[in-house]
């Protein structure tokens, strides 16, 4: 039997460590909630299990995971949303409501017999694995996937970016002038270096986590699922778009130097012409 897994996304960067485990006990009384917590990593993901299940042949849990996701297996709708509901109030910096139901990722997963793996599409679990081994396996792919979705965000605000600046180049293809102050474009090149900082350098999108480096089973799943949601990929493709509108702030900045550099020339000469006229005028009269 499969059992549907939804994996969504709430929001940016979820709370700190003493809202985090106050905001735990209050789901706790709720919903019936039993906690699992490791050392390890401890600081950015929380690990819940839940009796509210959507199929009874495994038990529910929810990956809490600092940034901003959230990963429910086998957790019944009702509880899903229950749950997304109390988180809601303590969410920094929050995406839009639409965008937030639009980008996720939902995987069916099923308990079979052999070695855990990904396959076409379906995750399929050792039954014969310890509780705590099971969690840790779910972990991985709860990991990439939630990366998955991270990524799906950074996509669509690097594509409103794009939208913001499209109109340059065709006025620049026509001839016309920009009308863009020096403020506002060095406002989108703001912007654009803390996407890219995001990306580049505050996340794990291009290299594994330090998790997995002893624990090469885990770090296969984990590989695996990248593999699976193109994350590589999307990487490159995402620095592709990011080297291109570097380039064209670049471009709108020194066209902007120029002509600061231009008007500068000018008042220069303009003084300089002053001066002379003033020199005639002492000289003649």
């Amino acid at each position: 039997m499969k059992v549907p897994s939804c994996f969504h996304l709430f929001q940016q960067r979820i709370l700190s460590v003493k809202t985090f485990f106050l905001l735990v006990q209050y789901v706790f009384c709720k919903f019936n909630l039993f906690l699992y917590v490791y050392s390890i990593d401890a600081s950015n993901v929380l690990v819940i299990g839940t009796e509210m299940l959507a199929k009874p042949n495994d038990y529910g849990l929810i990956f809490l995971f600092r940034e901003g996701s959230v990963v429910f297996w086998n957790v019944e709708d009702k509880t899903v949303k229950r749950t997304m509901q109390i988180l809601e109030p303590h969410e920094i910096q929050p995406y839009e409501i639409a965008l937030v139901h639009w980008e996720n990722e939902e995987v069916n997963y099923r308990i079979s017999d052999g070695h855990s793996k990904l396959h076409r599409g379906e995750i399929l679990l050792n039954s014969n694995l310890e509780p705590d081994e099971s969690i840790l396996e779910k972990f991985a792919f709860s990991n990439a996937l939630s990366l998955s979705v991270k990524l799906a965000i950074w996509e669509v605000s690097l594509d409103n970016f794009v939208e913001s600046i499209q109109f340059i180049p065709e006025m620049l293809k026509a001839g016309k002038q920009v009308k863009l102050s020096r403020s506002e474009v060095m406002q989108k090149i703001g912007e654009l270096f803390a996407l890219r900082h995001r990306i580049n350098l505050s996340s794990d999108l291009l290299m594994t986590p330090d998790f997995y480096w002893d624990r090469i089973h885990l770090e296969q799943l984990y590989d695996k699922t990248c593999q699976f949601l193109n994350i590589n990929r999307r990487v490159k493709v995402i620095n592709e778009k990011l080297q291109h509108c570097t380039e064209l702030t670049d471009l709108m900045r020194n066209h902007l130097s120029e002509k600061h550099g231009l008007r500068l020339e000018w008042m220069i000469v303009i003084l300089i012409s002053i001066e002379v006229l003033f020199e005639l005028a002492r000289v003649i009269f």
